[in-house]
């Protein structure tokens, strides 16, 4: 374990990144905010400005200011492309003048393979979870979703391939999502929840045992639900292995199956109830209720059509979360008329939007990240410091929310801004392989203690002292020959600028005055052995808050 002389000196420079949102500010209200645009030109992100603005003034609140250029490009690219920007990126990015920068940027980032990358493991996660499940191939669903989200296919198309899939789990990799849910005996009542609640953003699971206690969803609608799923069955496959001559797992797949029983369910009064295959109240065909046609595909139809379905509705909450950290309904997956919308209105109108576009994802992107909510610093003032979900209050958006990273966002900042994978690696070759074992252990140090998946930097003591003392952060420290420290250290810059492009590279930022004198006398403290200062500097940086979180 590296514990570094000085390593109380990098804690108290630490101290001082208490990181952008993360505090408050004297200063009320945006500056020339009114006038605000991101360049864009699209009429709809002047409806949400206008929507947004009115909660302002219906709390008696005022926002806070424009985010500068360098918090808010980190805070893009994070969401969109999943990782911090390159230095290079946000030295170019502040440097340009056009005022039409952001919007253009939203397109590169949406044009990036990054995009492709980063939404693939958000909805691979979201089916299957980080941890895959035995008899599921996280290949084939990688596989799925980096076709949809690489070719920008509707949403609707991807919904509607993946609740009526069938096949081979890495042929047709949608069909890993409902294997993912499929349980021994468990009457495909997983399948249905997960569905319902990741898809429509539905909670109908409590519906299974009795009516809803605050609307008007009954127990048999739950099991109505379900009988669109009677119909698959998975089957699995296994081979003998050459080596050991023992059998092994090969391959599952999903198939259609006979079914032409009816559905039954006890109440809690006793009585058994018949429930057919039937959407709210669409019923589906006698032909399906007999077992001849395949309910899945009438109930995908049913998902996705009308002005506002709720498949539509679900994933415009979903993206408006994730640009966020909060969506129009807390929990994000439960809309309904028992968790009225923050902003109905607003979430209506991007809906009609969104199925007018053609459920185009990336188009919704642009909305969202456009929109002048978006682009408001995480900074927050007097005037709208009870703008505070975390507290339980309605969230009003006057400023952006701090968000905690993902596992992957984290791991592939680190990667980005310290190159550390490539440190003491002669080749290519090595150098992804060590990106890999490394994310392997990002992915199980988030778990819980419970052993159940976290997604996010939640500050475990094995997530900690995976940020502090883990393989991957002393070899970003370490300025072996390869690691972006090296490269900053046998540059012929002065100190002053070799910690400006460290401040650069991790926070992207330049340093305050404050943090540059704290910087320089940590490095210049031990005139023997400067580089210990510069990698406690380091240290420091990629263990700050500011680092960890996105605001």
């Amino acid at each position: 374990m590296l514990i570094r002389k000085h390593a109380v000196v990098a804690v108290t420079i630490a101290a001082f990144l208490l990181g952008m949102g993360l505090q408050d500010v004297e200063a009320a209200g945006p500056k020339g905010s009114e006038a605000f645009t991101t360049g864009s030109s699209d009429v709809l992100i002047k409806y949400i400005n206008e929507q947004i603005r009115q909660g302002w003034t219906d709390n008696e609140i005022k926002s806070s200011e424009v985010a500068d250029d360098a918090e808010w490009i980190r805070r893009v690219y994070l969401d969109i492309v999943g990782s911090i920007p390159p230095a290079e990126v946000t030295a170019k990015f502040l440097a340009d003048k056009d005022k039409a920068k952001r919007s253009k940027m939203i397109d590169t980032l949406l044009d990036d393979d990054g995009y492709v990358r980063n939404w693939t493991t958000i909805w691979t996660n979201l089916c299957i979870g980080q941890g895959t499940p035995r008899r599921v191939s996280r290949r084939g669903m990688l596989k799925f979703f980096r076709e949809a989200f690489a070719r920008n296919r509707p949403w609707k198309d991807v919904v509607t391939d993946i609740v009526t899939a069938e096949g081979h789990f890495e042929e047709n990799g949608e069909v890993n999502f409902l294997l993912a849910q499929l349980q021994m005996n468990d009457e495909m009542v997983q399948a249905t929840a997960k569905t319902t609640r990741l898809f429509m953003g539905m909670q109908v699971q409590c519906t299974q045992c009795h009516n809803h206690p605050f609307n008007n969803w009954k127990q048999s609608q739950f099991w109505e639900f379900n009988s669109f799923f009677r119909q698959m069955a998975k089957r699995d496959y296994r081979k003998r292995d050459p080596n050991t001559g023992r059998m092994v797992d090969d391959y599952s797949e999903l198939r259609f199956r006979n079914f032409e029983g009816n559905v039954t369910f006890e109440k809690r009064s006793g009585l058994v109830q018949v429930a057919y295959p039937k959407f709210f109240d669409k019923a589906a065909s006698q032909d399906a209720i007999e077992g001849y046609e395949d309910r899945r595909k009438e109930l995908a139809a049913f998902m996705v059509e009308g002005e506002k379905p709720l498949v539509a509705a679900a994933m415009v909450n979903r993206t408006w979360g994730h640009f966020f950290g909060y969506g129009f309904t807390k929990p994000i997956d439960d809309m309904g008329p028992h968790n009225p919308a923050t902003h109905p209105e607003l979430l209506d109108r991007l809906t009609v939007e969104f199925v007018k576009s053609g459920f185009d994802v990336k188009q919704l992107i642009r909305w969202i990240a456009n929109s002048e909510a978006y682009n408001l610093t995480s900074r927050f003032a007097r005037t709208n410091e009870v703008d505070n979900p975390a507290a339980g209050e309605m969230p009003l958006f006057s400023h952006m929310y701090v968000k905690s990273m993902t596992a992957e966002q984290l791991f592939d900042s680190l990667i980005i801004a310290t190159e550390a994978h490539k440190s003491g690696r002669s080749n290519w070759q090595q150098s992804q392989d060590q990106r890999n074992r490394w994310l392997q252990q990002f992915v199980r140090s988030f778990g819980t203690d419970e052993g159940d998946e976290s997604t996010t930097f939640n500050g475990t003591i094995p997530q900690a002292l995976m940020m502090m003392n883990g393989e991957l952060t002393n070899n970003a420290i370490s300025a072996e020959r390869g690691g972006y420290l090296y490269k900053v250290l046998a540059g012929r810059s002065s100190d002053a600028e070799k910690v400006r492009e460290l401040f650069t590279a991790t926070l992207g930022r330049l340093p305050g005055s404050r943090e540059s004198r704290s910087a320089l006398a940590l490095i210049r403290s031990n005139r023997a052995n400067k580089m210990a200062g510069y990698q406690d500097l380091f240290w420091a940086l990629l263990n700050s808050n500011e680092f960890i979180f996105v605001h």
